[in-house]
């Protein structure tokens, strides 16, 4: 057991090792498949690596925007104690949750989390807005775009479920804004969190 007793930053650069050498062969930038193998590491399930899209500026345009201290606005709770702190910190980034922003009640069959974009409206301008949980909360940041309201610099959607889900992705995909979509039903708060980090460590190693 004592060969085991490996510390965090060693199980975490071995598990990292591995995960590499389990990708597939993809179409992928280096920059793309650290992002990828982060996704991969979260979830644990290497086969995720074939539905992650990239949008051809999304490495680009997200580092720099975390560059120039460029906001973070996440769906829900759980993508945002997910995003690390500390390196939004150095970067200069505040983080956000939409639904602890909203200060209104959603409309007549709108849920909150969609409600909490819409409120954001503006403030998505130029930001990083991270998608984990709620589908109707990526059909609210599109709707925004579409308007005119705000251009977020990158949205990472990566919605979960069986319920508009998969669409919401596909509608993301069709507009002309930087992306990073887990396609199909997959994706969570842990994986748009885990998104949210990898670009993160790659805006700090420039």
């Amino acid at each position: 057991m004592k060969s085991l007793a490996l510390s965090g930053k060693e199980i975490e650069k071995l598990s990292l090792s591995i995960v590499d050498g389990l990708l597939p062969l993809l179409p992928l930038s280096p920059e793309e498949r650290q992002v990828v193998i982060r996704l991969v590491h979260t979830c644990g399930d290497p086969t995720l690596a074939q539905y992650v899209l990239f949008h051809p500026e999304a490495i680009k345009a997200a580092i720099n925007a975390l560059k120039k201290g460029s906001p973070i606005f996440s769906d829900v709770k759980m993508v945002y104690t997910g995003i690390d702190a500390s390196r939004a910190k150095a970067l200069g980034c505040q983080v956000y949750c939409a639904l602890s922003e909203m200060k209104e009640e959603p409309r007549e069959k709108e849920t909150r989390a969609g409600a909490a974009m819409r409120f954001l409206g503006p403030r998505l301008d130029g930001a990083l807005v991270a998608i984990g949980n709620a589908p109707t909360a990526l059909l609210s940041v599109l709707e925004i775009i579409d308007s005119g309201i705000a251009r977020p610099a990158l949205v990472i959607g990566m919605p979960v479920g069986f319920v508009a889900s998969k669409e919401s992705k596909e509608e993301l995909l069709k507009r002309n804004v930087p992306y990073i979509v887990i396609k199909g039903t997959r994706g969570g708060s842990p994986l748009a969190a885990a998104a949210v980090n990898a670009l993160l460590r790659l805006a700090l190693s420039e």
